[in-house]
């Protein structure tokens, strides 16, 4: 949950690092003795088919949340929040870990350590100062990214006895009950175990993961439409109710457990708009697995045909695109042809696309951009080319 929006190129990473470590040296009296890191992600198709338990295709993506840490003798943690003016927030690992009153990025912070009580992990405090460059607000899981890094650093700083997986679960675990959103686990599953120069096909039931090969023709573009995702979690927690009606109604465990053909023949079972819903997550999660192939044969075609058909689901059965994508998609959509894939991505609402194509369309799309999307929008759009990274771990 960070403001800092810089490119993550090697000196700008080098910067953050300094900046880090100053205000972690001027808070705490000493340099930190370990760092940590855990990226972003960009959802390249499969979208809210996660909690349904079905696929996704994210890839971790080269802007992350930084974490400079030293351990503690006591049972404090201290924390210092680089991107919100040098916030601080400090409780006891003794006493009942509660929410914070008024800072929200403490409660990701707070959540993911009494969760991994809650696990029963035993642990000492610790001194931390964070920062990144993930974007918030854009449907780029900026808390994922830090729910993950304050996971790894404990899971490193304590020798806990946790899989990347597992850290994963703990973040969402505390993102579920501890701040109140019933997002699933993609996010965090990336954010943990991404690799460098793949997507991760994952299985949301099983957590099994396939490394897919990212074409080295193939660019991937993210564009923040820069439209404030303000109805993300009411509108998300109530997205999530209605799949889990359309699952209870028709005896299913998970969206997961029909088919399009026959969840086509039980449409009279279910309200009309709960069956749209349920419509969107079984065909997108069956479009996932289409597009792993795609991408594993470098079929450009079919990718782009699927990444299409995605949006317009989102657009007409999901209901959570907003008029300034749907018009940049459009646009770019044309200017693609059967080149390259554009579709929103993330929980909706606003936020951001993810487009790809090849090398030699990128500066043409940017150009477009430039010129039709805040003449039509009013809204300046910001754009990111992102490659496939690895996922959290020690710096």
């Amino acid at each position: 949950m960070t403001f800092n929006t810089s490119k993550p190129e090697s000196n700008i990473c080098q910067s953050m690092l300094t900046e880090l470590d100053s205000v972690f040296t001027q808070t705490f009296g000493s340099a930190p003795t370990r760092h940590f890191q855990a990226p972003g992600r960009v959802n390249l198709i499969g979208e809210h088919t996660d909690y349904n338990d079905g696929f996704v295709l994210p890839c971790a993506i080269n802007y992350q949340t930084l974490v400079a840490v030293t351990p503690r003798d006591d049972m404090t943690v201290k924390v210092v929040a680089v991107d919100y003016n040098n916030q601080q927030d400090e409780f006891s690992l003794e006493n009942e870990i509660s929410a914070h009153s008024s800072q929200l990025w403490s409660n990701y912070v707070r959540g993911v350590i009494k969760h991994l009580q809650m696990r029963g992990h035993v642990f000492k405090g610790a001194n931390l100062a964070i920062t990144g460059n993930v974007p918030q607000g854009a449907g780029l899981s900026s808390s994922a990214s830090l729910e993950v890094a304050i996971g790894e650093t404990f899971r490193g700083l304590y020798d806990l006895l946790l899989t990347k997986a597992e850290v994963a679960l703990n973040g969402q675990e505390a993102e579920n009950q501890f701040v109140g959103c019933q997002c699933g686990i993609m996010d965090q599953m990336v954010s943990a175990c991404g690799s460098k120069f793949n997507a991760l096909l994952l299985d949301c039931r099983s957590l099994d993961a396939e490394l897919i090969s990212m074409p080295e023709n193939l660019a991937v573009m993210i564009i923040n439409s820069n439209v404030k995702r303000g109805l993300v979690d009411s509108e998300y927690n109530t997205r999530r109710l209605q799949c889990e009606e359309a699952a209870g109604t028709l005896g299913l465990k998970a969206l997961r457990d029909i088919s399009l053909a026959d969840l086509h023949s039980n449409k009279d079972k279910l309200p009309e708009v709960v069956y749209r819903r349920a419509h969107h997550v079984v065909s997108d999660s069956e479009r996932t697995v289409l597009a792993a192939q795609a991408l594993k044969t470098n079929d450009v075609v079919q990718l782009s045909r699927l990444m299409a058909a995605s949006h317009i689901s989102m657009r007409d059965d999901f209901e959570i695109t907003v008029p300034q994508i749907d018009f940049a998609v459009k646009i770019l959509t044309e200017y693609l042809g059967d080149k390259g894939g554009v579709r929103m991505t993330g929980g909706g609402f606003g936020g951001c696309m993810v487009a790809i194509m090849p090398h030699d369309l990128v500066e043409g799309a940017k150009q477009l951009m430039a010129k039709r999307y805040q003449a039509e929008t009013g809204y300046q759009e910001t754009i990111y080319i992102c490659s496939a990274s690895e996922g959290a771990g020690e710096i």
